[in-house]
């Protein structure tokens, strides 16, 4: 189980994107004006997503084999 969650938190930090906020000009009553952000780069990191995805159906799938043996 601690294994997995090593996996788990590498995973995160490594995946994690800090493009969160919004960007703009604050206005008298604390909004936004001004134009629209940019678009956030949602796919950036869709490559890295997927091969921890298939790493961890590979291990989930070797285990369970494992214990079925």
């Amino acid at each position: 189980m601690k294994k997995i969650f090593n996996i788990a938190l590498v995973a995160f930090f490594f995946l994690h994107d800090y493009q969160l906020f919004a960007q703009g000009d604050d206005d008298d009553n604390g909004g936004l004006e001004g134009n629209d952000p940019p678009a956030a780069p949602i796919n950036s990191k869709l490559i890295y997503l997927a091969l921890v995805g298939i790493a961890f159906a590979l291990y989930i799938y070797k285990s369970r084999r494992k214990q079925l043996n």
